[in-house]
């Protein structure tokens, strides 16, 4: 027998609550938005430790106890999108703060500025409003940013434009951005993405909710609408793919109103006890499938469509979106261009936003493989571009292993890491493209720690953060896992090597490509 959402509702409340529950039952996170310039006034070492350290994340300010005094801002941007008047704004942010101004592409197609001080908040906060940015609820419990094709509305093998779609789920989670108390106290965090290209350019099987463009066909016609996957994560515990709700939507506000309905779902039912238990796929299981269905149901007061067959619709591969492609308007194109591990400074932010404008139209767009396109570039300016400093900077054909490499913030940056990962990641790529020849792209991830930001589990060749004992002596280490696969037939990968030591990863991944990718030494 299935338990009713509101039987769970009653247990839960019973249950014993975490203690991140229990401070955001004493205030909500974003009840410190207008606390912003008494904080500024104040100081950071004078604010009340679960302000600074908690409920801060729900405005996107994260204190970091690696770099005391300096912050992180992580942007929202719906789409990976955005002009380059924000992009200029944005550099003009970290420019102020020196050697420790610089930002960093998500793999959520966002930005993350570093070096950032708390007194600066409030005008920064007065600025973002007036350019239309906003950083409200990424951090923490709540809805992290609304990923989807980096291409859409370009790309040739487009079924459905949905940038407009996830502009829409954005403002009804955050209320335009102003933030929305109805979901600043989920149990958890949640992802959702939404997919409208032939191709799996979102990683559908890592979020909590995905869209999948699918055809449900009738006696009279055939729409295009969207397959719903629900579940997926990545924690220290588990890890799991997103599973199939067996529910269509069409490709309207339905989107919206469904992504409500989930969320509610799950902040009212949702467990709030071990935090290693929290996610939405938890509370699927608990529920069962169709009991789960059934209550997005009643909290839409609609009966939903089973879902349609998606075979014909999802291609086998996923492009990286790097080089130069043309796009469906005629005489247009795009040009992705290789961004090392997403990590740059203020003056590659303002040389990004003068190429926006020089030759496209102002528009520069971010992927989840934390690298940056410039659409909308005419022909008759296509070669000029390609001349450009920066691009010869941020190559648009990067040798094959740095192509493809991912990282997470790592311990320069982040508390929660357990080893240095950007700056290692780029040096051992870098160094293994000059030692073999490898005919095909390598995707390797790399994540400081068990929460997997970085996302390994989805890579070639994925490595997670450890550490290991080495002639006596404590050092920093990975666990290396393999087999992961994105498009039609993602799967997650699964660990093959443990704690192996930093150290002696050049031999250890020279070997791996060699018996598993067809290396060779040059």
């Amino acid at each position: 027998m299935v338990t009713s959402p509101s039987v769970l509702k009653t247990e839960k409340k019973e249950a014993k609550k975490n203690k991140f529950e229990k401070y955001k039952a004493e205030k909500d996170g974003l009840a410190v938005k207008s606390e912003l310039d008494k904080f500024a006034e104040m100081g950071w070492e004078a604010i009340d430790k679960t302000d600074l350290t908690g409920r801060l994340k729900w405005l996107g300010v994260f204190y970091r106890e690696v770099t005391p005094g300096k912050f992180m801002l992580r942007m929202r941007m719906p789409h990976g999108v955005l002009s380059s008047h924000k992009m200029r704004l944005l550099a003009e942010i970290v420019q102020r703060y020196g050697d420790d101004g610089c930002a960093d592409i998500t793999t959520r197609q966002n930005l993350q500025l570093r070096g950032v001080r708390l007194e600066d908040i409030p005008d920064i906060f007065r600025r973002f409003e007036q350019a239309g940015l906003t950083s409200m609820q990424s951090g923490m419990d709540n809805v992290r940013n609304i990923t989807g094709s980096p291409v859409a509305g370009i790309a040739a093998n487009e079924l459905i434009d949905t940038q407009g779609l996830v502009i829409k789920v954005q403002d009804m989670i955050t209320n335009n951005g102003e933030g929305n108390y109805d979901f600043t106290n989920l149990p958890r965090k949640f992802n959702i993405a939404i997919e409208g290209s032939r191709e799996d350019s979102i990683h559908s099987e890592i979020n909590d909710i995905a869209f999948i463009p699918a055809f449900k066909d009738s006696d009279e016609s055939s729409e295009l609408g969207f397959n719903v996957l629900v579940g997926g994560f990545f924690s220290a515990r588990r890890c799991d793919s997103a599973i199939p709700l067996n529910a269509w939507v069409p490709a309207d506000d339905t989107v919206v109103e469904i992504c409500r309905a989930i969320l509610t779902v799950f902040r009212d039912n949702g467990s709030r006890g071990n935090r290693q238990q929290t996610r939405l796929m938890w509370l699927i299981e608990e529920m069962g499938l169709d009991a789960f269905r059934a209550a997005v149901e009643a909290q839409m007061g609609i009966t939903l469509s089973p879902a349609a067959p998606e075979d014909a619709i999802t291609e086998e591969g996923k492009s990286d979106h790097l080089g130069v492609h043309s796009q469906k308007q005629p005489g247009l194109n795009y040009v992705g261009l290789h961004i090392p591990v997403g990590h740059i400074f203020a003056d590659d932010m303002f040389e990004l936003a003068r190429l926006a404008e020089v030759y496209g139209n102002g528009e520069i767009r971010l992927t989840v493989e934390q690298n940056a396109i410039i659409p909308n570039i005419p022909d008759s300016r296509l070669e000029a571009f390609l001349q450009e400093a920066p691009v010869q900077k941020f190559s648009i054909n990067p040798a094959p292993l740095s192509r493809s490499l991912v990282s997470c913030t790592g311990s320069r940056f982040c508390n929660f890491a357990l080893i240095e990962t950007k700056q290692r990641a780029q040096a051992l790529a870098e160094k293994l493209d000059s030692s073999l020849s490898v005919d095909q792209p390598v995707r390797m991830h790399w994540t400081g720690c068990p929460n997997s930001c970085g996302q390994p589990q989805v890579a070639d060749i994925g490595f997670l953060g450890t550490k290991a004992r080495k002639d006596g002596k404590s050092v920093e280490a990975v666990d290396i896992y393999m087999g992961g696969k994105v498009g039609k037939h993602a799967q997650l990968g699964e660990r093959v090597m443990k704690a192996v030591p930093c150290e002696d990863l050049e031999s250890v991944l020279t070997d791996l490509l060699t018996e598993k990718f067809g290396a060779v030494a040059k």
